[in-house]
């Protein structure tokens, strides 16, 4: 398994298991167990998914099918916009980890930036606190623009080691991502597949015969050949061994060029600059 390392020397899996939009349940558990099972060491929740727990116990379940410890694993969960606040962030991070069944968590991010600059730099004060006690390994941000990243960077002392947003090939943010770049900051996409339209791509579909891999599996290539971080959900058992099989080839810089260049700026999620954390 490829891994990146972030600016304070940890590393983390290049490709995971995303349970965005996975029901609590059985199915979660589950696709949890089975990506584990068969070799996927980082897996990503966040309180606002409601299936913490099934993220737990499919971990558990994990674990002991493959023959692995905590150790071997990288869980993500997230704060809500609901849980800013100096008071709020360290109990919302215990209540993850009790609903998650863990001692602690490798990366604990900012879910969205919200619309209150100075509430989103005491939330981060907080998180840094976390981070500082050694109550979590990484902290780090999501859906954060660059004049978010500004703000928090001029107003704090602990760098995020992440930024994970809205990327796949109609949504490249190439601005964004040379700014992280300069800053040492790790790109993460949710949503590589596009709810799975991307799939249908001509593009796509003609470069997964040119190397002989599914239309998928090139998108999640292309993820990292650009340096990213990705974190493909699935609960399909087939479909959660093809989204990690994807180290036995590579894409050409020319195949890489011709994906850049499907970008149309068109977002399928909310705008970071407005979303208030309210559907």
């Amino acid at each position: 398994m490829n891994t990146v390392e972030f600016h304070n020397g940890n590393t983390m899996p290049q490709v995971g298991l995303g349970v965005f939009r996975v029901e609590d349940g059985e199915g979660c558990r589950d696709a949890v167990a089975h990506a584990i099972t068969n070799g996927y060491r980082s897996i990503d929740t966040a309180m606002i998914y409601g299936n913490e727990e099934s993220v737990g116990e499919g971990i558990k379940e994990g674990m002991k099918h493959a023959d692995i410890e905590r150790s071997d694993l990288f869980i993500t969960s997230k704060l809500w916009i609901d849980d800013f606040g100096r008071d709020n962030v360290e109990e919302a991070y215990n209540t993850s980890l009790e609903k998650l069944d863990l001692d602690y968590l490798d990366l604990y991010l900012i879910h969205w930036p919200g619309t209150d600059e100075e509430l989103m730099i005491e939330t981060w004060h907080e998180m840094e606190h976390l981070f500082n006690n050694d109550k979590v390994k990484n902290i780090g941000v999501s859906n954060f623009n660059i004049s978010h990243l500004e703000r928090l960077l001029q107003k704090t002392d602990v760098k995020p080691v992440i930024n994970q947003v809205e990327y796949h090939p109609h949504l490249v943010q190439n601005d964004l991502k040379l700014y992280l770049e300069s800053r040492k900051i790790i790109m993460e996409s949710w949503s590589p597949l596009m709810n799975a339209k991307i799939l249908d791509d001509e593009t796509i579909n003609e470069i997964a015969k040119e190397v002989g891999k599914t239309p998928a599996q090139v998108v999640i290539r292309w993820n990292i050949e650009n340096g990213l971080v990705t974190i493909p959900k699935s609960v399909t058992p087939e479909r959660i061994e093809e989204n990690i099989d994807v180290f036995d080839f590579s894409l050409t810089d020319a195949q890489v060029k011709r994906i850049n260049a499907l970008n149309k700026d068109q977002r399928i999620g909310s705008d970071p600059a407005t979303f208030n954390g309210r559907k």
